[in-house]
């Protein structure tokens, strides 16, 4: 997670440069939400275009992990939008999706359990 925090910052970092010169350095009162929802949409699509195209962000690949569905098929659409939409309030409810891997028989990740995908080691 750290090294795809390293990466995100890069993404986030060139994305908000056409936003900021296009608002003019603004970030205050409904800029500051809407520069909030762009950078979700952005990550969001950071992850969908990765996990669609391979199964894996460059720090998955890196690690040797390859994001499947159900069986080992390639993830849908509709399974990268959901993965993508819970790993959210998993992340910030205090990380409580990544510690459910604790419970979990099969040491997935709540997010991964809600949208029938998993983490697999890749050759």
């Amino acid at each position: 997670m750290a090294y795809e925090s390293l990466l995100l910052f890069g993404v986030v970092f060139c994305a908000s440069l056409p936003f900021f010169g296009a608002a003019e350095a603004s970030g205050d009162g409904w800029m500051r939400h809407f520069f909030q929802t762009y950078l979700f949409f952005v990550i969001g699509l950071y992850f969908l275009w990765c996990w669609l195209r391979r199964g894996q962000t460059l720090a998955m690949k890196t690690w040797k992990l390859r994001l499947v569905g159900a069986g080992g098929a390639e993830i849908t659409l509709r399974q990268a939008l959901l993965r993508y939409a819970c790993a959210w309030p998993s992340l910030l409810l205090g990380g409580i999706g990544i510690l459910y891997a604790l419970l979990d028989r099969e040491r997935q990740f709540l997010h991964d359990r809600l949208s029938g995908t998993k983490i697999v080691t890749s050759d």
